[in-house]
């Protein structure tokens, strides 16, 4: 679990209730399962209707990357390619073709199998890059549907918010349910903008984050194949390939040696 989007969560909403707690509100006073219907209900639907039914079922499901925290392996990468690069100066690049089975990373066995075929490096590059483009740019619909989604949810909650005033207004004859009925209606807002504000746009950037970490690793696998295809010693390489190292840590792989 990524803890910092769990501990986000619990923060925020433990400062919330703290804060009305002080104020002498109790949490009792926010549970409403009418609001609740309205604004999920509501914002759920709005989502539906702004995207294809595909890419809301993907938005959905890619959801989980924003609460779960995948172990980076790019130094590990980089250390790999590091020792390829090593292979290829002193053996000759047909000698990774044997490499190739050790090689799990399916978009990096790939670029592989570009410089073992020869493949010229413009053509590669323009394969490898429009193959990570092309997924950053489906994956990111996740991104886009939480981002929606909190959009919307504020708006959902105004609605929510103006159909218990207007059930308030239907009841002006008896004072003794005004109070309640006016407080009822606010916790709809309450909702709306504390889902968006504390779950789906937090979660929308979050994922975005991920996506930008997910390309950028797969230009490391780039850069640093056709970079062995160039010939470029292995301690330039890993130099070059240090410049990556901005969002995935802080300590770069041992120099390998080169010949």
């Amino acid at each position: 679990m990524d803890k910092t989007t769990i501990g986000g969560i619990v923060l925020a909403i433990g400062a919330i209730l703290g804060g009305q707690a002080l104020e002498g509100g109790h949490a009792g006073s926010l549970m409403q399962l009418t609001a609740g219907i309205i604004v999920v209900g509501g914002t759920i639907g709005s989502v539906m209707v702004a995207f294809p039914l595909k890419d809301f079922i993907r938005g959905v499901k890619m959801g989980k990357n924003a609460v779960t925290e995948k172990p980076s392996d790019v130094e590990a990468l980089m250390k790999q390619i590091v020792e390829l690069a090593t292979v290829a100066r002193r053996d000759g690049v047909l000698a990774l073709e044997s490499k190739l089975s050790g090689v799990a990373d399916p978009f990096f066995k790939k670029a592989l199998q570009f410089l073992v075929d020869g493949v010229e490096a413009s053509v590669a590059r323009s394969a490898l890059e429009t193959e990570m483009d092309a997924e950053f740019e489906e994956n990111s619909v996740a991104a886009k549907v939480f981002e929606s989604a909190g959009g919307f949810a504020p708006t959902v909650g105004i609605l929510g918010a103006v159909l218990g005033l207007i059930h308030v207004m239907e009841n002006l004859s008896d004072p003794s349910k005004l109070g309640p009925g006016i407080a009822v209606a606010f916790v709809a807002t309450v909702y709306g903008v504390g889902l968006a504000n504390l779950l789906l746009l937090p979660m929308a950037n979050k994922l975005k984050r991920r996506l930008g970490i997910e390309k950028e690793r797969k230009t490391i696998i780039t850069e640093g194949v056709l970079s062995i295809q160039e010939g470029l010693n292995p301690r330039v390489l890993e130099e070059k390939l240090k410049a990556f190292l901005g969002g995935h840590g802080s300590h770069a792989p041992a120099a390998a040696k080169g010949k």
